[in-house]
């Protein structure tokens, strides 16, 4: 076998090595992060002396020497924490070979590591310009994520619309990629609150992209009798989508959801988002139950003041309301008790209508202090829902309207001021 075979053949098994390193990376979520970082570092340290075993003057020629700077930055890059070794290996690869769109992009990476986030772009886009590739738009649309967060200027929702159109082009390049569809939930999701969280098809079209992702684990499955790893260990797909149906309120999808990312990555905090949501509805069924027939219920239903409403509104009790949304009615309730809980968003009451029937109604947009117990609530065109489900051997069954604008709500009689009015910013988990 020639000097250069061998050659050829050594770096073939670097790349191997290096492959799968970075699989390890996207899979491997051990009780103790440190275990990983471990794993991390002897697999790496086996990768480098592949490519240390070939001879220095076997390194010389172009071709080789690109490749081996190349996989040698993209080696030392695997970890977490920025590595300045890493980007000048990178830099090294791109100036010998500027159309190498892989180096481009971990070059990419790199530099975002350590906080240059235009520069990352500026390597994405270079890599880009080589020609269409599903993977680089999802980092580029990850970045530009990122540069959105924390961005309070107009520039953030045209960061997030540039975000969403790349991870679109990337499920455009292969719909049955799982990556690019858990990408585009992320994109949508992120919009969804950056626009001020009132469109909710943004939400629902980030709930569809998550179901799509998952989906497509299965069909690879039972397509190829093996799954797609990256996606089927991926515990931020599973994180993500249960954030998304926490806020929808589809409480069992998102206990489910939060499960399944925490059995994936014990390091996630999702056993906590899995408490928090069971300890939430606990308190709903508790003070549900302790109130339904109290004599202070009486005391506050026969209080309910009569309202002026709009013409274009009649007054409703629950028992008359369908699911989903009423249009043109007005439900007026007593708030009986402000309900604590472990997230900021949204805020819990629990209500009472005329007829003595408890409900609750959760409140997004609008700071913790606006309502009181003992408040008189006006819900315009309440959008109601029925829940009933059972969760490890308990039963939860209750009635709950939801509001997402100031203007839908009433409070003793009056409409709630703009300054009481807040942003909710929640943006999609992921690794960078």
């Amino acid at each position: 076998m020639s000097s250069r075979a061998v050659e050829d053949d050594a770096l073939a098994k670097a790349a191997r090595a290096a492959e799968a390193l970075y699989l390890l990376r996207d899979t491997y979520f051990p009780a103790d992060p440190d275990d990983k970082i471990s794993r991390l570092n002897a697999d790496s340290d086996l990768a480098l002396n592949l490519l240390d075993s070939i001879p220095l003057e076997q390194r010389k020629h172009p071709a080789q020497r690109t490749k081996y700077e190349y996989l040698r930055g993209k080696i030392l890059d695997v970890l977490p924490n920025y590595r300045k070794e890493a980007e000048d290996h990178l830099s090294k690869a791109v100036k010998l070979n500027p159309s190498l769109a892989d180096a481009w992009l971990c070059l990419g990476n790199c530099i975002w590591k350590k906080g240059d986030l235009s520069s990352a772009k500026n390597c994405f886009t270079l890599a880009l310009s080589k020609g269409p590739n599903r993977q680089i738009l999802c980092q580029l649309s990850m970045l530009e994520r990122k540069m959105a967060q924390g961005n309070r200027t107009d520039n953030e929702a045209e960061l997030v619309d540039e975000s969403i159109q790349h991870a679109k082009e990337a499920v455009t390049l292969d719909v049955k990629d799982g990556n690019s569809w858990y990408n585009l939930g992320n994109a949508c999701l992120t919009s969804f609150f950056v626009t001020g969280a009132w469109d909710h098809s943004k939400l629902l079209q980030s709930l569809k992209a998550y179901q799509n992702a998952l989906e497509d684990v299965l069909m690879f499955y039972v397509a190829y009798q093996e799954k797609d790893e990256r996606m089927q260990y991926n515990p931020d797909l599973y994180f993500n989508c249960a954030t998304v149906n926490r806020y929808l309120e589809n409480y069992e999808r998102a206990l489910s959801g939060f499960e399944a990312a925490a059995l994936k990555d014990p390091g996630l905090n999702a056993t906590e988002e899995v408490q928090k949501i069971v300890s939430l509805l606990d308190r709903l069924d508790n003070l549900l139950r302790g109130h339904a027939r109290s004599k202070r219920l009486l005391s506050l239903a026969s209080s309910l003041a009569a309202v002026n409403l709009n013409s274009s509104y009649r007054r409703a009790t629950v028992d008359i309301l369908s699911e989903g949304l009423n249009k043109s009615v007005a439900l007026v309730g007593k708030v009986l008790f402000f309900i604590k809980h472990d997230n900021v968003a949204p805020l819990y009451y629990l209500a009472c209508d005329s007829n003595q029937i408890c409900f609750v109604v959760s409140v997004y947009g609008i700071q913790y202090d606006s309502i009181k117990e003992g408040d008189q609530l006006t819900i315009l065109e309440p959008f109601h829902r029925r829940f009933k489900f059972s969760w490890k051997e308990k039963f939860y069954e209750f009635k709950s309207f939801r509001v997402d604008f100031i203007e839908q709500l009433l409070v003793n009689g009056k409409a709630l001021t703009p300054h009481q009015a807040v942003r909710t910013s929640i943006y999609a988990q992921h690794k960078p």
